[in-house]
């Protein structure tokens, strides 16, 4: 962001007062958007700023609503001499019509405001907070949010005053723009932000807003544009290096939100080998219901052909629950291998409901020695992680799917980093995280959670947000991971490189479980695929 706003200002066209403008005014028009009943004055706001250009954008903010004839509070954190060139210049303009008190004068008894806009500390935060007075003050604007989004009546009943409407700009102050996480806090504990409830950001969301505590601690998010398309081509550039990933990575930029997928249909061939034999291998007796979840995924997202692969006694049992999806005796890794030869089958999904026993470990082994498109999910990557031998054996076809205990156990380094403290910003996130894993493995690495996270050995990564518009919560159910395993296999049948079977299955998935709403079980997933399929327009 800040080499996007450097161009434009180098290029003449534009001056870093006038983009501060701009912000200013976007953070008021979100602000009546958000509440239009905010639209008629007489209101009141308290406007907190900061010592960088964040609390530049507050004083813009704090003129224009005085303009509107709001009453207006300004409380600065620092010394006015020290602020940047545009800030102190909008410091002054606010200075010829207001006051501006010390932040340390603010009276936290008198919550009298509609409006408490954070402009404290934005994107740039490097470190924690760590001034009493300060943290004092946040800790009371944190409150109020979470008082106001309490739906007890009897509760908020018994406030004198309403809680105010608290708007971060760029970021609720403390939350670290490249990873979401609390600078100086461990996840979720330890107070040190102000959680708003509408934040207003500028030109695209950062990954603080869609990674780890982000989007809970944003409220609802506005993106506002602050004109600077032209100037991103050539602005670009690494953050800063990524030195762990492989040969080929690229070290900074490729990561991108996961968007609408481009998703051919099955009209352009003409039978069902054409679109791909997944095989979904399950476990034993009574042990079934994950694979064949997995099975009903794979052939709902439009592999030609799904069969599940268990051990004999396991066949009626499997065969009572399944119609479509085909069965086959599959009693060890030698009755597997015979079953490879068949050149077909062209993706294999192993882990839901598999086992970890000796047995499943030579399952995994002949997999993995077949080199086919391979996801493996759930018990295959416990036992990936307490064989050395069959992780070493991963390669580039291959899809691992850790939810954050799985993670742990096959990257323990790795998380034990992510876990630590975030002491100082930018801090290790959870980008990071599967990035260094994915290069690790050598194969691509979906790492699950609301802020799903995907990776390939070369760097390029994808964050799905299921959060603010697009939140899911109901997908925390169990078997939804297994569909999810499916859902990729499915498409690895259908010919999809790794980690665009990887983006696509885990953006329907999401889609999937926004379409049936809450209530959902994880069997409704795949018959919700052909609604979002005719959304699509496929």
């Amino acid at each position: 962001m800040r080499a996007i706003e450097r161009a434009a200002i180098d290029s003449g066209r534009v001056t870093g007062l006038e983009l501060m403008e701009r912000a200013g005014r976007g953070v008021v028009q979100a602000v009546f958007a958000e509440w239009p009943e905010l639209a008629a004055a007489p209101h009141k706001a308290v406007v907190l700023c900061g010592p960088g250009n964040n609390g530049g954008d507050g004083f813009v903010v704090a003129r224009l609503l005085k303009d509107w004839g709001w009453e207006v509070e300004v409380f600065l954190y620092g010394d006015a001499d020290k602020l940047p060139p545009d800030a102190r210049v909008n410091y002054e303009r606010w200075s010829a019509q207001g006051n501006v008190a010390s932040i340390t004068k603010f009276d936290r008894q008198k919550w009298s405001a509609d409006v408490v806009v954070d402009a404290v500390f934005g994107t740039g935060l490097k470190r924690a907070i760590d001034d009493p007075d300060l943290l004092e003050l946040l800790w009371e604007v944190d409150d109020a949010t979470a008082i106001r989004a309490d739906t007890t009546i009897e509760y908020q009943s018994t406030l004198s005053v309403p809680p105010p409407r608290v708007v971060a700009i760029d970021l609720p102050s403390g939350l670290d723009s490249d990873s979401g996480r609390v600078i100086g806090a461990r996840p979720l504990h330890g107070r040190r932000v102000a959680r708003a409830s509408l934040t207003v950001a500028f030109h695209g969301q950062k990954l603080g807003h869609v990674l780890a505590e982000g989007p809970i601690l944003s409220g609802r998010t506005v993106i506002v544009d602050l004109g600077l398309n032209e100037w991103c081509p050539g602005a670009l550039a690494p953050v800063r290096p990524r030195p762990t990933l492989g040969p080929g990575a690229n070290p900074g930029i490729d990561i991108v939100r996961l968007a609408k997928p481009t998703l051919r249909d099955k009209r352009v061939a003409s039978h069902k080998y054409a679109h791909g034999h997944a095989l979904i291998l399950a476990g034993g007796v009574g042990r079934g219901g994950a694979a064949r979840l997995a099975a009903r995924g794979a052939l709902r997202i439009g592999a030609g052909l799904v069969t599940v692969g268990c051990p004999p006694d396991a066949l009626q049992e499997n065969a009572a629950r399944l119609d479509a999806i085909m069965l086959r005796p599959t009693r060890d890794a030698e009755g597997l291998a015979e079953l490879l030869t068949d050149d077909r089958l062209n993706a294999l999904c192993l882990g839901p409901g598999l086992g970890t026993g000796d047995r499943e470990a030579t399952l995994v082994s002949a997999v993995l020695a077949s080199k086919r498109a391979t996801v493996l999910d759930a018990d295959a990557l416990t036992l990936l992680g307490q064989h050395r031998d069959l992780f070493a054996a991963l390669y580039k076809d291959c899809v691992l799917t850790p939810h954050a205990g799985e993670f742990a156990r096959l990257f323990p380094d790795i998380a034990e980093k992510l876990a630590a403290p975030a002491e100082t910003g930018p801090a290790y996130s959870k980008v990071d995280a599967t990035r260094e894993a994915a290069a690790r493995a050598g194969c691509v690495v979906l790492f699950k959670g609301p802020d799903t996270v995907i990776a390939a050995p070369s760097g390029k990564c994808s964050v799905n947000s299921a959060a603010y518009d697009r939140a899911a919560p109901w997908l925390a159910t169990a078997g939804a991971g297994d569909v999810l395993a499916g859902m990729i296999a499915g498409l690895l049948a259908r010919g999809f490189p790794p980690m665009q079977a990887a983006e696509t299955a885990a953006w329907l998935h999401v889609e999937a479980a926004r379409a049936f709403g809450p209530g959902l079980i994880a069997e409704d997933l795949p018959e919700m695929l052909p609604r979002v399929f005719r959304d699509l327009g496929l």
